[in-house]
C-alpha cells in the first residue's frame, strides 16, 4: 500500500492502473457539519501482486491535483467497482462534473445474489471472505493529519477486499444469468440526473399529513429556500430548518419576527436576520402559490389506495423474492406497491428484469387472472379460470 501525496505520484498510478480490466474504489469523507461532503481520502486498488497495486490518495495534500483521475474514471474499458456507490459518485460528480463509467456496485449485486437488503460492507466481507473488519476507525476524523497506521489499514481494506468480493459476485451473476439485471441498476446510478439537486422539488421529501393548497405552497417555498440557503452557506439542511419546523411554520403562517419567535421547533434567537427574513419571504410566496396547488390537491384526493390489494401485492412480492433469491427492496418498495394499489403506474416494476420476475404477475393479480395460495408453507400463485 502506498500513500499518494503528489500529482506526479497520482499520474504514475493512473498509468499503471490503466492496464487493468477493473479498479476498486472507495472514499473517506466528512459531512456532519457541511452541506457538501468534504473529501479526505480516495482509495484505489487493482488486481495485482505489485505491492503498490493498492493506494490511498491524500486528497488534502497541497501538492496534488485530483483532475488527473478524471481520465482514468472516464475510461470505458476499465470497470470501476464500488460498494454502496451513491455517496462516492455524488462526490466525484461534484469534483469532476461527470461520473465514473462504467461502474459495478457490489451492494446491489449482493442484493441480486440473495444477500439481503442493502448489506453493509463488513457483513459482505464476513459472508463471502470469512474475514473481519476492525470498524473502530470508521467514524474517525479523516481530515486530521498525520493519519494513523490503524486508519490507513482500515481505509485500504475497503478496496483490497472489494476486489475479491467483486470477482465472487460477478461469477455468481454470470452463473445465474443475472448480469444484465445489475447493468440495468447501474444505468440509474450513472445517470447525472440522479445527482442533480433541484431545490424546487425538495418539498417532496417532507412527510406531512396536511396537504391543503396553502400548506403545500408554503412547504414548497420553504423547502426550496432551505436548500438554496444550505448550499450557499455549505451547512446541512436540517441545521438551517428542520422538517418539523417547516410543518409548524405551515400551521402558524408567521407574518413577522414576533410570530417566528413563538415557534417551538425554531430557535429564533440563534438564527441570523438573513435566515429569518428568508423564511418570512418564503411563507409569503407560499401563500401566493396556494391557488395553483388546489388542482394538485383535488387530484390527490381522488386517489385512494386499495388496502386489501396492497396487502396482496406485499405477499406476492415476498413470495417472488424468496423464489428467485433477490432482496425485496431491490424489486419494489412498499411505496411502489401502495401506488400500484391506488391505480398508478410505477414504471420500474413494469419494465426490464423486474417485469419478468414480478411485474407480469402484478398485472395478472390486479386483473384477477391469478390468485395466491399456500403449498408446503410457501406462498405460490395459481391461475384463475374465467
Amino acid at each position: 500500500m502506498k500513500l499518494v501525496k503528489t500529482t506526479q505520484e497520482l499520474m504514475e498510478y493512473c498509468k499503471f492502473a490503466s492496464g487493468f480490466d477493473y479498479i476498486s474504489v472507495d472514499t473517506e469523507f466528512l459531512r456532519e457539519k457541511t452541506y457538501f461532503s468534504k473529501l479526505c481520502l480516495i482509495q484505489l486498488a487493482v488486481r495485482s501482486d505489485n505491492p503498490e497495486a493498492a493506494v490511498i490518495i491524500d486528497v488534502l495534500s497541497p501538492d496534488i491535483d485530483l483532475m488527473v483521475l478524471k481520465e482514468l474514471f472516464a475510461d470505458k474499458n476499465i470497470l470501476k467497482v464500488f460498494h454502496a456507490a451513491r455517496q462516492d459518485l455524488e462526490i466525484f460528480f461534484q469534483i469532476f462534473g461527470s461520473l465514473p463509467q462504467p461502474i459495478f456496485d457490489t451492494q446491489i449485486a449482493a442484493m441480486v445474489c440473495g444477500f439481503g437488503d442493502q448489506i453493509g460492507y463488513d457483513s459482505i466481507v464476513k459472508n463471502i471472505l470469512n474475514e473481519s473488519i476492525d470498524k473502530s476507525s470508521r467514524f474517525t476524523d479523516w481530515s486530521k493529519r498525520p493519519l494513523s497506521k490503524k486508519q490507513l489499514d482500515y481505509a485500504i481494506g475497503d478496496v483490497t477486499f472489494l476486489r475479491e468480493i467483486y470477482e465472487y459476485l460477478d461469477g455468481k451473476l454470470k452463473e445465474n444469468q443475472r448480469s444484465t439485471w445489475v447493468l440495468e441498476e447501474m444505468e440509474i446510478l450513472t445517470s447525472e440526473d440522479t445527482y442533480k439537486i433541484i431545490p424546487e422539488n425538495m418539498w417532496k421529501r417532507i412527510k406531512t399529513k396536511s396537504m391543503s393548497g396553502k400548506a403545500l405552497g408554503i412547504i414548497q417555498e420553504l423547502a426550496s429556500f432551505r436548500e438554496l440557503y444550505a448550499q450557499t452557506k455549505n451547512v446541512p439542511r436540517n441545521r438551517v430548518l428542520k422538517d418539523e419546523a417547516i410543518l409548524e411554520i405551515c400551521s402558524i403562517k408567521p407574518e413577522n419576527s414576533n410570530d417566528l419567535k413563538g415557534l417551538r421547533s425554531y430557535n429564533f434567537t440563534n438564527k441570523s436576520n438573513e435566515l429569518n427574513d428568508g423564511i418570512l419571504q418564503a411563507v409569503k410566496k407560499g401563500l401566493c402559490r396556494s391557488l395553483e396547488n388546489q388542482v394538485v390537491q383535488i387530484n390527490k384526493k381522488n386517489i385512494r389506495k386499495n388496502s386489501a390489494l396492497s396487502d396482496m401485492l406485499k405477499v406476492l412480492l415476498k413470495s417472488k423474492s424468496e423464489q428467485i433469491g433477490v432482496a425485496q427492496k431491490l424489486i419494489a418498495t412498499t411505496s411502489d406497491l401502495d401506488q400500484v394499489a391506488a391505480g398508478e403506474i410505477v414504471e420500474k416494476i413494469f419494465c426490464g428484469w423486474r417485469y419478468e420476475v414480478f411485474g407480469r404477475d402484478v398485472s395478472r393479480l390486479c386483473e384477477g387472472k391469478i390468485g395466491l395460495k399456500v403449498i408446503n408453507n410457501k406462498i405460490v400463485t395459481f391461475d384463475i379460470c374465467c
